[in-house]
């Protein structure tokens, strides 16, 4: 029969594997993260090309091609690096799922750079492509967050996706307002949407400052720098209080790109700060597991796979505080017996108490992925029935909400509560 021993060596083999495949994703994240922060760029000076009708910001921009190109290489070869030949079932699945959907996006792009060159499409269409793009990419860091099974690694990872999806939607924020300013004509949608965008900011980074740690809240709180905000903050104001259709001033384009790139390049360092964090997390916690397999296999060889010794209730013994492993292993020299066995015996209920300790953190993470995962539901149950966009379906929750004084996530959960007596589609 099978011991104790044998299954505890096969739970560690099963966490290396588990935690190989994740540094091997942590990586991923990584390039990842660089490829978008260099799109994110590309679609700024891609709305101050096509809003200057071509005249300017068109070397800059080909430029930026060039290094997304070469970032672009580096997340291929991640996605080349992961294992497709062994069966996946669930994350692994949809994660998958995920690339390939990513790796059309990037087969299309040229031919949306090519459109934009010759002006075949409004900023308004480009920016829409762009964002598709990225929310595909880091659509690739939330599965991986959504399958990490060590509750550190979980945190890093939920921070992480928040505050990249955060630093999207202030790349965002610098699209819209570059092709405002550089048209030179405030938009009524276009303010709403900057509105919409400088909220879902906040919150994301809200989240991100909740699951990280002291170290980097403090991080981001000296990559804010108060002179680069108050430009920001100046700048919003122009944007947001110009009435609709009136003009705005071309030549504060420039400085409107320059002082969100000041900002994303200060997120980008935090962002980098966090996946240097989660990939040394990884290599950590990888070769703690594998030392403890080496010593699990040790005591195998060493032939302590033994039944366990007639003694003290199994239910009783595991009431009273342990002690520690090392303390029940035997002097140098003396032979392994009963004493072995207890220790076995030790290490399987200390597997099982930080098993426990591990499902009640992983459930406080796993709550904030499936809130995000509700409110998307909703949100596009919305935009199905009401022919809403993602913004304004985004605004009726938020609104109903506020009027309701409930939570954002307790309304999501009505709507899709709903969503079996709505009308179909098109009708």
């Amino acid at each position: 029969m099978k011991s104790a021993l044998c299954f505890l060596i096969a739970a560690k083999r099963g966490d290396i594997a588990g935690l190989r495949h994740l540094a091997l994703t942590s990586e991923l994240v990584n390039a990842i993260g660089r490829l978008v922060h260099a799109l994110q760029r590309e679609r700024g000076l891609s709305n101050l090309y096509l809003g200057s009708q071509g005249t300017r910001w068109a070397d800059e921009r080909e430029a930026q091609v060039a290094q997304c190109d070469a970032l672009q290489a580096e997340v291929l070869e991640c996605f080349d690096a992961l294992d497709t030949e062994t069966a996946q079932g669930g994350n692994g699945t949809r994660l998958f799922g995920r690339i390939a959907y990513v790796l059309q996006g990037l087969d299309a792009l040229p031919l949306l750079r090519s459109r934009i060159v010759a002006r075949q499409w409004t900023a308004a269409r480009a920016t829409a492509a762009y964002i598709r793009l990225i929310n595909g990419l880091l659509a690739v860091v939330f599965e991986a967050a959504d399958g990490a099974t060590d509750p550190d690694i979980s945190r890093h990872l939920v921070a992480l996706f928040n505050f990249m999806q955060g630093k999207e939607f202030t790349g965002q924020e610098r699209a819209a307002g570059s092709a405002m300013f550089a048209t030179g004509r405030a938009d009524a949608d276009g303010q709403q949407r900057l509105l919409h965008l400088i909220d879902s900011q906040e919150r994301c980074l809200r989240v991100f400052h909740d699951f990280c740690g002291p170290e980097l809240q403090r991080l981001w709180q000296r990559a804010q720098r108060p002179e680069v905000l108050a430009a920001l903050e100046r700048m919003r104001r122009i944007l947001l209080t110009t009435a609709a259709g009136g003009a705005l001033d071309e030549g504060h384009s420039q400085a409107w790109f320059d002082t969100c790139t000041e900002r994303l390049d200060a997120m980008k360092v935090v962002e980098e700060a966090l996946s240097a964090e989660l990939q040394t997390l990884c290599g950590e916690r990888l070769a703690a597991v594998i030392e403890e397999l080496n010593a699990l296999e040790g005591r195998m060889e060493r032939g302590s796979a033994t039944p366990l010794p007639d003694g003290p209730d199994f239910f009783e013994d595991a009431v009273a505080p342990l002690p520690p492993v090392q303390a029940a292993l035997p002097a140098a020299g003396q032979g392994y017996g009963p004493q072995v066995e207890r220790s076995i015996l030790e290490l399987v209920q200390a597997q099982a108490q930080r098993l426990q300790t591990m499902g009640d953190e992983l459930d406080t993470v796993r709550a904030s992925l499936n809130e995000r995962k509700t409110i998307e539901r909703a949100k596009g149950l919305l935009m199905a029935h009401r022919h809403l966009s993602e913004d304004e379906a985004h605004k009726t929750m938020r609104q109903m909400a506020m009027n309701q004084n409930r939570r954002l996530i307790d309304v999501a959960e009505a709507v899709l509560a709903m969503a079996e007596v709505l009308p179909a589609r098109g009708r």
